[in-house]
């Protein structure tokens, strides 16, 4: 079976994603929910590169939980589409930081965008908790890399 999804590029981080026939309802069309597949997806890569190889929280002893996400839609998706899946580092607060996303395919038509927002936690209890010095210095050098795009 051939993989649906893969790095593309680091710098800017980059997710390309092929759309499966599973993906879609009767007629052809991508599933509202799978976008959100399509976005976790992207996400779980990209902090999985800021931990370098590692869940980016656990480096930095917090769990990050999803404390909101929103989608924007943009454009319809078929089986076999690509669409390229664009993240980066938005707004950090005291306890919560954004990961923004943005997905066009190859011919550069926009698809989605998105904004996922996960929290720091204690890892023993499901307590917020500010973002740990260590792990806001990875968020800030991430976010000043992409700084004119948001």
């Amino acid at each position: 079976m051939r993989a649906t999804e893969r790095v593309l590029s680091e710098e800017p981080f980059v997710v390309r994603r092929e759309v499966r026939w599973g993906d879609c309802d009767p007629a052809g069309v991508v599933y509202t929910g799978k976008y959100t597949d399509y976005l976790l997806g992207a996400v779980a890569l990209y902090t999985e590169f800021l931990g370098q190889g590692r869940r980016l929280g656990e480096v930095h002893g917090v769990g990050t939980p999803c404390k909101a996400m929103s989608f924007e839609f943009l454009g319809t998706l078929w089986p076999g589409d690509i669409i390229d899946i664009k993240c980066s580092i938005g707004e950090i607060r005291t306890k919560s930081f954004d990961i923004h996303i943005f997905a066009r395919r190859p011919d550069a038509s926009d698809v989605f965008k998105g904004v996922f927002s996960p929290i720091c936690v204690f890892q023993d209890r499901r307590q917020g908790t500010q973002i740990p010095d260590t792990l806001r210095e990875v968020l800030a050098r991430e976010a000043l890399k992409n700084k004119d795009e948001h």
